[in-house]
């Protein structure tokens, strides 16, 4: 309607739907949709997505490490060898 300023818009799912004429909108659907549903499979495909983004992959256990780069590493067997869970009263 002019003397409204306002557009019907008819929707897929049949409806129709009464915006202002001034306001912007973009049609359709987002692009890459449903790209996360594929499992990446390999090792060296989840090294690449990681690479770009930041320093998160792999994640290695601190029972893996050595003693010097975490409090859990070191020892002839990968256990903790302390308590893990800390009490509240602390």
């Amino acid at each position: 309607d002019d003397d409204k300023g306002t557009t019907r818009l008819r929707l897929p799912s049949g409806g129709k739907k009464s915006v202002p004429s001034a306001v912007r909108a973009q049609i359709g659907i987002v692009a890459g949709g449903g790209r996360t549903d594929k499992p990446l499979l390999k090792a060296g495909r989840a090294y690449h997505k990681y690479s770009v983004k930041r320093n998160c992959w792999p994640k290695i256990r601190g029972v893996a490490k050595n003693p010097v780069e975490h409090p859990h590493g070191g020892g002839n067997h990968q256990h903790i060898g302390m308590p893990s869970t800390v009490a509240r009263d602390r």
